[in-house]
């Protein structure tokens, strides 16, 4: 089986690495040969988290060369989509090959449709708003990363819908047992610049219990100014790095509000803390709400009281951050790393269909 790999980045976009590039041996392993070509490259990812904006002439080359991927897609036998073909435009290629027959499984890991239907211009919402639903029942398959995701693929109209959460490797996180003679223990949070924003819901509780308690802070991937002011460190990401920076932390946080986008993420550093025997505080939004077991793998908190009454109790315990950080890679082990959804994923690109 021959399958093209459309997806939004190279390597360095989270979710075209995870959702798709550490699918690639499993899927070649099974037969399933895949030819990969992103949107954005590495150079487009890295002005985006500098701040330098988008380049019109890089675009353009984008669009340009997505197009002719998109004409050569009737050549394979599957087209693995990641969201859409060209994002900010209608879904007429979308809706042209699904014409052709041609067998589209279609990934979603964000509420991109929010960036239609809840776009700031009434005249893009009429025009736009429903573009991803268009492209959700062009497909043979739609999966989606979150519960939020798969709902609005259901009311939609996609023919299919499978869920998978985005997930780890066990190969890149080996089992380690969470660290037993911690004295000052470390919260932790790992992230890009431009969900960074999210920590500042964190601020309030983290200096008040900053007046009671001894701990530090350290901010994977990004950084915010008042980190340092609390004793805290902001530490450079690599895909090389990621794993020893994460060992880092005693205890995950994923905060988050409860809006409409924010109820599509997908959860996965917490998935990365579990995996590390670490235990986690999340909101609880989105897919965290599936993620999280209270009192078991992690702690939910809905407000300022109960993120500090969270983060106290594990800071106070270390024997809890073990038991519940046990239990957290349990749980990856289980449900959340890519030997066990991988067989989904093949099972399915097996079952989609021919032309």
């Amino acid at each position: 089986m021959k399958v093209l790999a459309l997806t939004r980045y190279a390597a360095l976009g989270a979710s075209s690495r995870l959702r798709f590039h550490q699918y690639f041996p499993a899927l070649e392993a099974a037969g399933i040969h895949v030819e990969a070509r992103h949107l954005f490259d590495d150079g487009y990812v890295k002005r985006l988290y500098s701040g330098r904006g988008r380049s019109p002439g890089a675009l353009l080359h984008a669009y340009s060369a997505r197009l002719v991927d998109a004409l050569n897609a009737a050549r394979f036998d599957r087209l693995w989509l990641e969201k859409e073909l060209f994002p900010g435009l209608p879904a007429l290629c979308e809706r042209v090959l699904a014409g052709l027959g041609v067998p589209i499984l279609v990934d979603f890991d964000d509420a991109v449709f929010h960036s239609y239907d809840r776009h700031p211009n009434a005249i893009y919402r009429r025009l736009m708003g429903r573009k991803i639903d268009v492209v959700m029942r062009a497909s043979r398959l739609v999966v989606a990363g979150s519960p939020y995701l798969a709902e609005r693929a259901q009311m939609a109209g996609a023919r299919r819908v499978e869920s998978l959460p985005t997930v780890i490797d066990l190969q890149r996180y080996p089992a380690e047992a969470a660290p037993t003679n911690t004295e000052i223990p470390t919260i932790g949070w790992i992230g890009s610049p431009s969900t960074v924003q999210y920590l500042e819901g964190l601020r309030a509780p983290l200096n008040a219990l900053r007046r009671e308690r001894n701990f530090r802070l350290v901010v994977i991937g990004a950084r915010l100014p008042w980190v340092a002011e609390i004793g805290g460190e902001c530490l450079p990401w690599s895909e090389d790095t990621e794993l020893q920076a994460l060992r880092q932390i005693d205890i995950g946080v994923m905060p988050l509000p409860d809006d409409p986008w924010e109820r599509g993420k997908c959860g996965y550093k917490l998935i990365q803390y579990m995996a590390c025997s670490r235990p986690v505080v999340a909101s609880p939004v989105g897919a965290n709400l599936s993620i999280v077991q209270p009192g078991d793998n992690g702690f939910l908190a809905a407000d300022s009281s109960q993120w500090q009454e969270a983060l106290g109790a594990l800071i106070d315990d270390a024997a809890l951050r073990r038991r519940i950080g046990a239990s957290g890679r349990a749980k990856v082990e289980a449900q959340y790393c890519v030997q066990r959804t991988a067989p989904r994923l093949i099972g399915w690109m097996q079952e989609l269909g021919s032309r």
